[in-house]
């Protein structure tokens, strides 16, 4: 069976009430066939603080939370750049941030430029993640996981879904689609439940073209 993959805009505020209301949602939503194998998440703050409000069942049952520097945001202003991973430790413990990219949060200096505010580098980690989460899910034993992804407007809207993502909203479950003609990207398909507005109706209905009005390259070479 494909992969499914569920994806998370974090809350912008860890008190915020969209928070409890996503937690209802995706609780009584969520495929009930299908085992939620792990949760991904953005290493920063507020998408670490949505997990344990938003998913706290999940994560009371066993399931797993896996920071990946990857699903961070893309711009490198302050409030979009993160915490180094000894002092996110220390903030949260339940959390193993040992195989984090020891470059995080380094997104401007040559070691950091795969995480560059740049339209290459942005979508080169859209194809990674959704490759490699795919990949990984067709390693394992049992079919049908579900990985849920905490992340990003930015990032998820012009790197992975071509959606925009408001405020502690959700979209998917998305489903892996052959790619057709050697394509590097891995084609998802949204389910019904939540196309247009996304699953807690708080989203824009537009479609984005991946990399629309992200900066051209400016010649950092990737570290």
């Amino acid at each position: 069976m494909p992969p499914t993959l569920v994806l998370i805009r974090h809350a912008q505020a860890i008190h915020n009430m969209y928070t409890a209301q996503l937690r209802e949602h995706l609780k009584s939503r969520l495929p009930a066939d299908r085992k939620v194998q792990r949760i991904v998440v953005s290493p920063m703050r507020r998408a670490i603080q949505t997990c344990p409000i938003a998913l706290d069942w999940l994560i009371d049952s066993g399931v797993p939370v896996v920071p990946d520097a990857r699903w961070q945001e893309i711009y490198t202003k302050p409030c979009d750049t993160g915490t180094p991973a000894p002092q996110l430790a220390a903030e949260f413990p339940q959390i193993d941030f040992s195989y984090l990219d020891p470059v995080y949060p380094d997104k401007t200096s040559p070691a950091g430029a795969r995480y560059a505010y740049e339209k290459g580098a942005i979508l080169a980690r859209g194809k990674a993640v959704l490759r490699d989460l795919c990949n990984y899910e067709r390693n394992e034993e049992e079919d049908g996981l579900v990985v849920v992804v905490v992340s990003h407007s930015g990032f998820l809207r012009s790197a992975v879904a071509g959606r925009w993502f408001g405020n502690a909203d959700y979209r998917g479950p998305y489903e892996e689609v052959p790619s057709e003609g050697g394509k590097e990207r891995v084609t998802l398909v949204e389910w019904d439940s939540t196309k247009g507005k996304g699953g807690m109706g708080r989203s824009k209905e537009d479609l984005v073209e991946f990399g629309e009005g992200l900066p051209e390259d400016g010649g950092l070479k990737l570290g």
